[in-house]
């Protein structure tokens, strides 16, 4: 039995004793009756609409099943895993700490970024240049004096 049944019962329960509704007691059951049918049609009312929600959960859940399936069935962890290799990060890099000379905004850079040359400051867009070439200029390789300065070293 439901409760807009059991509600349905005792109204019916309460109209049977043929009350005398002039009475304030009678009043009272007829208004606490009242409250119940009332509540009980909400409850109902409320118990549709979950179930109306839970079909859509339902649903949206399977699409979003669909759409996994669609994405990541294609992806391959193997594929990942030797796009990464352990050697291309090394933990002990050293960090330098740069400061961008338009907005001030620090950044911490690997030994890698400064070789590079150059990077885009991420907070303001700015073109930040390094040149290293004074601490290379005797170093070029090319010549015979560096080819001589570095066997004067390796003794």
């Amino acid at each position: 039995m439901t409760i807009t049944e059991k509600i349905a019962y005792i109204k019916g329960l309460a109209e049977g004793l043929q009350l005398d509704e002039s009475k304030p007691e009678v009043k009272l059951i007829k208004a606490i009756v009242d409250v119940l049918d009332d509540i009980a049609y909400d409850l109902t009312d409320m118990e549709e609409l979950y179930d109306e929600l839970s079909d859509q959960v339902e649903e949206i859940d399977q699409d979003l099943a669909d759409v996994e399936t669609e994405v990541f069935d294609d992806f391959d962890d193997d594929d990942y895993d030797d796009d990464y290799d352990d050697d291309d990060y090394d933990d002990d890099a050293p960090f330098y700490e740069v400061t961008c000379g338009a907005c001030g905004q620090k950044l911490n850079v690997s030994e890698d970024v400064l070789l590079e040359g150059e990077i885009e400051c991420p907070n303001c867009g700015e073109l930040l240049e390094f040149d290293f070439s004074d601490l290379f200029e005797n170093e070029c390789g090319d010549c015979k004096e560096c080819e001589d300065a570095g066997d004067d070293d390796v003794e």
